[in-house]
């Protein structure tokens, strides 16, 4: 695999698990507020990149577990 293919896979996975973190998030939110289950679980697909600023918040952090 070229690194090229590499980097292009990481940067791929990052967007994912960025979109995961947000949407758990709002998930969560939406079961606090109390809207049923099937409507915080129905979401749109929105294309493109993240926002700089959901990157910010929805990225990983320095913070480690231990």
């Amino acid at each position: 695999m070229s690194i090229y293919d590499r980097s292009r896979a990481l940067m791929n996975r990052h967007h994912h698990l960025i979109k995961n973190r947000q949407q758990s998030l709002l998930t969560r939110t939406a079961a606090e507020v109390g809207l049923p289950e099937d409507v915080a679980r129905n979401w749109n697909h929105i294309q493109g990149k993240p926002s700089h600023h959901s990157t910010v918040a929805y990225d990983r952090s320095g913070a480690t577990m231990s």
